[in-house]
């Protein structure tokens, strides 16, 4: 087995430290807003906010091909800054980024990981303009403004682009969402990618306790090469320095939810073809929750599994929370819970077998995850 290759720094402590400190610093302005509301209106009104979130990460996977040993280490992000408005139309959000590991940087691409262990640098720089209550044109460097599953898109990624999003009413409980934008990945090691993507999804019965949702998505990859020439093509095909494919998915995601009690249920299926493939195209992901920890106290459990043929999605960019990003295919289970309206934790456990191979691979995760 393999250790920690490194003793924890003295940077990933002050991670805890940090945010110990922005939760005490956040309850007490909350204190002070209490004693503040008999205040005039001005008196208490600000243009801007604090945002953050830290997560802490103890992570094991064993059964690793080609003999490798098996992995243990620990890895923190710590991302804060602010978010505000210039006027009712127009708003902001500046935030970076600080991440600290016990492995090094170098071992991020044999890792199959999307973010360094190591760095800092910007989070977000976005720029939003709301035309109305229901439309908003964005620019800037944020997270993708779609509504993906893992099996896509890694939700920590921020690429750089524009993006318009409308809404439109259906009645008096359905709405159809509309988004459309073109960005650039901003991957590891100088990534030079270009994505153009589009969404449509359609809500019934939005905010009731039987609802459910159709989305179909389109993303269209492209100057792809720099990210084969780093080693990020992964579990992709490739021959001769270039992938096999090109990578133009249509995705159809399908999503139920209902409540047995105090028991939100959540299912959710994803269906992928790359329309860029000839062969090995095809990915799917089902996923069912029980429970909340979102709420304090509140409990989840969830399973989900996933088959994703070789070239079915760009294994550069979707969740690296899995090993192998496709040809595979893999079992999840998690459980979650809420400590606080700030802190939570989760519990996963993962086991996948890549195309080709007989031995399983396990992944065990505890991860600690606060949001302000």
């Amino acid at each position: 087995m393999q250790i920690i290759e490194k003793p924890l720094p003295m940077l990933f402590t002050g991670l805890v430290v940090l945010s110990l400190a922005i939760t005490s610093s956040a309850r007490a302005q909350e204190s002070s807003d209490d004693a503040l509301l008999s205040a005039p209106a001005e008196a208490t009104t600000s243009g801007t906010h604090f945002l953050g979130d830290l997560w802490l990460d103890q992570d094991h996977v064993s059964g690793l091909p080609n003999g490798r040993t098996a992995i243990n280490r620990t890895r923190g992000r710590l991302r804060a800054g602010i978010a505000g408005s210039f006027s009712p139309a127009w708003e902001f959000v500046a935030s970076a980024r600080i991440a600290q590991g016990s492995d090094d940087n170098r071992d991020n691409r044999r890792n199959n990981d999307n973010e360094r262990s190591d760095g800092f640098g910007i989070d977000q720089i976005l720029l939003r303009w709301r035309a109305s209550d229901h439309a908003s044109l964005q620019f800037g460097k944020a997270p993708l403004p779609l509504d993906l599953s893992p099996m896509l898109w890694d939700p920590d990624l921020r690429p750089a682009g524009a993006a318009y999003t409308h809404s439109i009413a259906l009645g008096d409980f359905d709405r159809l969402h509309l988004a459309a934008g073109y960005f650039a990945g901003q991957h590891l090691y100088g990534d030079e990618s270009r994505i153009a993507a589009a969404q449509v999804a359609w809500n019934w019965r939005e905010g009731a306790p039987t609802r459910g949702g159709i989305t179909v998505s389109w993303l269209d990859f492209s100057d792809l090469g720099e990210l084969r020439a780093q080693g990020l093509a992964r579990t992709n095909g490739v021959a001769n320095g270039r992938y096999l494919s090109d990578y133009r998915l249509l995705d159809l995601q399908l999503a139920g939810h209902t409540e047995l009690g105090n028991w939100p249920i959540d299912l959710h299926l994803d269906l992928v073809r790359n329309l860029g493939a000839d062969l090995a195209r095809d990915g799917a992901r089902l996923s069912l929750s029980a429970g909340d920890h979102r709420q304090p106290g509140g409990l989840q459990f969830g399973v989900a599994i996933e088959r994703i043929q070789r070239d079915a999605v760009l294994a550069a960019f979707n969740s690296d929370d899995w090993w192998f990003h496709s040809n595979l295919r893999g079992q999840l289970a998690w459980i979650a819970y809420g400590i606080d309206p700030t802190w939570s934790l989760r519990l996963s456990g993962f086991r996948e077998l890549r195309d080709g191979l007989d031995e399983h691979t396990h992944r065990l995760r505890l991860d600690v995850n606060a949001a302000w």
